[in-house]
């Protein structure tokens, strides 16, 4: 029998596995059912198998450094060196400090707690029995609140525009009839994507119908987000792009301000979604994809409910509400109490006759007046039995699935069979519950009330609930099933969502300062404002979209890779456009000579990717007697040294600066394979200022590079880096690169899309710190826990960096895409480069990995020397930096040759470059609220302030950061997504940010 999908889906929305065997696996193979462990088998010793060779084959990148012993860190803060500034020691006392609170706990040392055994537990085969005295709600009734929703996935079976044509606008136009039909019928939405395409798409008859709805609290909208993104490769800046776009988007159309956070699908849980959350004004939220042993132990201690506080928080400020759902699934069967053979009773789209059936084998039953008694027993039993899990009598019942509510039928089956339900309850005072439809915030609303909390700020009062910090990777659904292999899964789009991230802030940073230089000069021009912004919305709306937990994790079908790609491909496309021609305005001297014409632009870019499946290439510029002018772009808010690469048709070329003066530079071949140069093409590379690097080789030894820092040993055999050498303190590292193939388990089940199930087990023993999206850093598992899990509990996201240290040095990896990594022995890094999967993982995706592409991944090793043992890990100020210019390149653009010889002049907005850890995650154009798309006269200035690790030296590394004297006009502080206007006593012209903190600011563009 097959295996079950990945979420309970309808046949009409194309579901993989037939019904029948769907059906009989949830009956016979129910998680816990079977393939258990034996009691004392450790679960890395369950997991081991057989090589197979015909299996996945997973490409490596390892890097090992045993010169580096990594031991775990010392909670224990010290001073920072003498020869840190005041404000450096500031910052880090801040990021040093241990806070202690009543009821707080780490997730380091839970997993340290848990045994990650896996007994039956009975009808919730992941948990354990609950039982309860009849009497226990006399005093204070229960109140429960069943939650409609429909889950929908902008893409993964079938693309966006396929599930919005064949379900979701059926979905939501049937909201708007059934819910007025009943104003005690209540419905939550989340998904921006298709709701904005939905609302293009009705009348404003309808849309009214909708602002009522929204207005008498029967529909909510929550999260508010472009799309429910995946929380484990999404970098930090496009999670707050899609957050924004969704949350404008809302502000624009319905003046709603989302309150709750609803997160039912992403495959794991990162606490730096629970701070942007925070940021943008949300009091609460709700997430589901956790480890079932960690289920098991919060609801045996009661701690399912909690605040979330950031590592880094001091105080309270980074706190929100947070919700974990119990069980295995957001499915009906899963969300009623502990028995899904009873909860699935309880879903009325299966009563008989229907499409879709119960997999126990005991179907729905209509209500009526002959079994209202029997069937609410029966229910609430289950939801006594579940809210025996919580603190307080509230209790929240999600009711929905996958697309549900497609059709007007069932939206009569549930709302009406629960009604009848409900009434029956209700009228029976001896029940002592009292039951009815809710919104997720109507759920916190109460909670927070039977607490003695704010009901539905964020000022919490006194503390009833615990604080948590940390964050919830890697995610098992059961056995050891890791959700490890999504962290490289589709590795060509996860490097093409970088691409696109780095291209549109760039653009949408010129964008915004072009407007305000086409203000200063204050006449009519030819700049395409209104055309490049739709195009600008269009790019942020293809990003958000691909930050969905089936896009950017590569776990949807082929032909929905190939849209979610060319989407990408057409955006990179587009904000090149604008970037082009916001660059013509800025750097051209005489404003009244700018012609903007979009089929010969005055700019061109230096490569281009032909398709959406194809790398870049880069552009021949033709060189003759007339000098080519080159403008360069650069996208960071600090002065920076980089190298500048173009490709010419001949080596007799100099390079010369904006004033003339002739700058350094190297004529080199390109090579059209390892043995042949071209005879036609040459690249010229040349920096405003480098440090000379030296290559030489003497007989047989390997290959020396050096400059006044550094000195690298290459083999002549491989070609890897075998050595580092730092000049410093003359101390050298042994560095050792290989390359390894993992093969997947002779078990049953196998790897695919989303699991990770390797042939071999390696028992680990060391400290690895990986990042949350990138704010700060978290040491994973201790040698403890790490001994207790399989090799695949042991990848992590790595979506930005990834560190060993010990009390002296730090190895760092820095990377330009999201993949998975680990640290599986002392002193070694692994990297999962790519993966190829011959079968599915039945979850639901119904296919492989096989549409495997050439990927130009990009790294930055760097070795560092260290004097810290703060309890809490931050990059280096050298590391932060080195990411930056990883990830945001240098733009180049040459003047197109037909072009007269035009005066141009540099363009320098900032008088001087940001503080070094300070960046400008942002400075975007906000949309008019007038029809037709364009602009306003307003832009959203985003910053972050970067914790970083003062154990570093700062000497010799070259970075140009010097403190801002840059001014800006009437800034406005606000909420992450621009929702709420923070009142404040400060000088509303003064910027001033705690570490770690990121913060959105109103500009005029004036």
């Amino acid at each position: 029998s097959h295996p079950p999908p990945r979420r309970k889906i309808d046949e009409a929305s194309g579901s993989p596995v037939p019904r029948q065997q769907r059906d009989r696996w949830q009956r016979d193979r129910e998680p816990g059912r079977s393939h258990q462990t034996r009691p004392g088998e450790s679960r890395a010793r369950a997991a081991r198998a057989t090589h197979s060779h015909d299996n996945q084959l997973p490409r490596e990148l390892t890097v090992h450094a045993p010169l580096l012993n990594k031991q775990h860190t010392d909670r224990v803060y010290s001073p920072p060196p003498d020869n840190v500034g005041r404000e450096e020691q500031n910052v880090c006392n801040a990021s040093s400090k241990i806070m202690f609170f009543p009821h707080f706990f780490q997730m380091l040392d839970v997993y340290d707690l848990l045994s990650f055994d896996n007994p039956d537990g009975g009808v919730w085969k992941q948990g354990f029995d609950i039982s309860y005295q009849d009497n226990e709600w006399d005093n204070e009734p229960l109140q429960v609140f069943v939650v409609p929703h429909s889950h929908n996935d902008p893409g993964w079976l079938k693309t966006f525009d396929d599930y919005y044509r064949d379900q979701t606008q059926h979905i939501l136009n049937n909201m708007v009839v059934k819910l007025h039909e009943d104003s005690r019928r209540k419905m939550i939405w989340s998904e921006i994507s298709y709701f904005s395409k939905w609302w293009d798409n009705i009348d404003e008859q309808k849309r009214d119908a909708v602002r009522r709805l929204i207005e008498s609290g029967q529909l909510e909208v929550a999260t508010g987000g472009w799309v429910m993104p995946d929380e484990a490769s999404t970098h930090y800046s496009a999670l707050i792009d899609q957050l924004v776009e969704g949350h404008q988007w809302l502000e624009r159309n319905l003046g709603v301000k989302p309150k709750t956070g609803w997160a039912v699908d992403p495959f794991g849980h990162t606490p730096t979604q629970a701070y942007l959350l925070r940021q943008a004004g949300l009091s609460n939220m709700l997430i589901q994809r956790v480890h079932y042993t960690v289920k098991k132990h919060f609801a045996s201690q009661k701690t399912l409910e909690f605040f979330w506080r950031q590592n880094w928080d001091q105080d309270s400020s980074s706190d929100i509400l947070c919700h974990m759902m119990p069980f295995y699934s957001y499915d009906v069967p899963h969300t009623c109490g502990p028995d899904p053979k009873i909860c699935c009773q309880y879903d009325f789209k299966r009563l008989p006759g229907g499409r879709i059936s119960c997999p126990w084998r005991i179907p729905p039953q209509a209500i009526t007046d002959n079994n209202v008694q029997e069937r609410a027993q029966t229910l609430l039993d289950q939801y006594r039995k579940k809210s025996k899990l919580f603190r307080t009598n509230v209790l929240l019942v999600p009711l929905g699935d996958d697309f549900r509510y497609t059709e007007a039928v069932e939206w009569d089956q549930q709302f009406d069979n629960y009604q009848k339900l409900f009434d029956y309850m209700n009228s029976h005072p001896e029940l002592h519950v009292q039951a009815q439809f809710g919104t997720i915030s109507d759920y916190f609303e109460a909670l927070r009330k039977s607490t003695g909390m704010d009901p539905v700020g964020i000022n919490v009062g006194q503390l009833a609930l615990p604080v948590l910090s940390g964050d919830f990777f890697t995610y098992a659904d059961r056995d050891d099933h890791y959700w490890s292999g999504y962290f490289t899964s589709r590795p060509f789009y996860k490097r093409l969502d970088r691409v696109l991230e780095s291209h549109l802030r760039a653009a949408e940073v010129l964008y915004s300062l072009t407007l305000a230089n086409i203000q200063k000069y204050g006449q009519p021009n030819d700049y395409p404002s209104v055309d490049n912004y739709k195009l600008l919305t269009e790019a942020r709306r293809n990003l958000g979209l691909f930050q969905h937990h089936d896009a950017i994790t590569g776990t949807g079908k082929d032909w929905v890779v190939v849209d979610y790609g060319t989407r990408l491909f057409h955006s990179i496309l587009n904000v090149k456009r604008v970037i082009v021609s916001s660059a013509h305005w800025l750097v051209l001297k005489d404003k009244q000579t700018y012609f903007h014409d979009p089929s010969n632009p005055f700019l061109q870019m230096d490569d281009v990717q032909p398709s959406q499946d194809a790398l870049p290439r880069k552009i021949i510029f033709e060189v003759h007697e007339k000098p080519r002018l080159l403008v360069v772009y650069n996208p960071t808010e600090q002065a920076r040294m980089s190298m500048v690469t173009v490709y010419v048709t001949t080596p007799k070329v100099r390079v010369l600066n904006a004033l003339g003066h002739v700058v350094r530079a190297q004529v080199s071949a390109v090579w059209n394979d390892a043995s042949h140069a071209a005879a036609d093409v040459f690249q010229v590379r040349s920096a405003t200022s480098v440090h000379h690097i030296t290559f030489y080789q003497q007989d047989a030894a390997p290959v020396h590079i050096e400059n006044p820092h550094l000195k690298l040993s290459i083999s002549t055999a491989t070609g890897l880096l075998e050595k580092m050498r730092l000049k410093e303190d003359d101390s050298e590292d042994l560095v050792k690169v290989e390359f390894v193939l993992y093969g997947t388990t002779s078990n049953k089940d196998k790897s695919g899309a989303y699991l990770f199930l390797p042939d071999k087990e390696i028992l680990l023993n060391e400290c690895v710190y990986t990042p949350q999206n990138y704010p700060v850093l978290i040491p994973k598992k201790t040698w403890k826990t790490m001994a207790k899990l399989p090799l695949q509990a042991n990848f992590y996201p790595m979506t930005s960096m990834v560190y060993l240290q010990d009390s002296s040095g730090r190895l760092s990896l820095l990377t330009a895409q999201s993949l998975g990594a680990a640290s599986l022995k002392s002193g070694q890094l692994e990297v999962i480069m790519d993966r190829r999967l011959n079968q599915d993982d039945n979850r639901g995706l119904g296919q492989g990995v096989l549409d495997n592409k050439i990927t130009a991944n990009s790294f930055r090793l760097l070795l560092e020397k260290r004097s810290s043992t703060a309890p809490y890990s931050y990059p280096s100020i050298l590391s932060h930096m080195s990411y930056m210019y990883l990830n945001h390149p240098l733009i180049s653009m040459a003047v197109n040759q037909r072009s007269d010889n035009p005066s141009l002049t540099p363009y320098s907005p900032l008088s001087a470059s940001f503080p070094c850890d300070m960046h400008l995650v942002n400075l975007r154009a906000i949309q008019s609220k007038e029809e037709g798309g364009g602009p306003s006269e307003q832009a959203a200035l985003i910053l972050h302030r970067k914790g970083f690790d003062c154990g570093f030296s700062n000497r010799n590394t070259g970075l140009l950061c010097t403190t801002t004297r840059g001014k800006v006009k009437s800034i406005t502080p606000v909420s992450l997504s621009l929702m709420h206007t923070h009142n404040s006593d400060a000088d509303p012209q003064e910027i001033s940010l705690k570490p770690m903190e990121i913060r959105t600011y109103r500009l005029q563009l004036s």
